[in-house]
């Protein structure tokens, strides 16, 4: 699945057009918000990122008000992001996850079951996706923490081990 996610024209947050073939072998990619209860998992992030992004993992923001929780502007929406949380993964510009209106991204991503099987809609903020060298797609509901082992280790075994 890889090419096909590879190939799909992404618009980062300064409005720069680009496509996920640009980040590490290793992307976990989550719908963000802002003013959501979750919001708080940007700091779990931006660890991860500091920690294994040398080693090949991208974090990917894709602000999203699907669920009436994003700030109105991508301006506020980055300097929320940079002064609160102090985010330096790639941010994207807000994106739907749901519905026709859904950016091919995240039509992709939808097809990809989480670990009781369910795949469809994305039920809230700060869903995940790792995509890993291989290809595969794995996927993790809004409420399994950045931190969680599960997610870890699979970001851990996609990597190449610390020289």
């Amino acid at each position: 699945m890889t090419e096909a996610l590879d190939s799909i024209p992404l618009t980062t947050i300064d409005g720069e057009t680009t496509t996920l073939a640009a980040y590490g072998p290793v992307k976990l990619i989550v719908n963000v918000a802002s003013r959501c209860g979750l919001a708080p998992q940007y700091e779990k992030l931006e660890a991860l990122q500091k920690e294994y992004g040398e080693r090949g993992l991208t974090v990917l923001g894709f602000p999203s008000n699907q669920f009436l929780q994003e700030l109105g502007d991508t301006e506020k929406i980055k300097e929320y992001c940079s002064l609160t949380w102090g985010v330096t993964f790639p941010m994207f510009d807000k994106v739907k996850v749901n519905g026709r209106g859904a950016h091919p991204l995240y039509q992709q991503l939808k097809k990809t079951p989480d670990a009781e099987g369910k795949a469809g809609r994305v039920t809230w903020n700060f869903e995940k996706f790792v995509v890993t060298p291989d290809g595969a797609v794995h996927r993790f509901r809004p409420r399994t923490e950045p931190d969680d082992p599960a997610i870890v280790a699979l970001i851990e075994s996609s990597l190449p081990p610390i020289a």
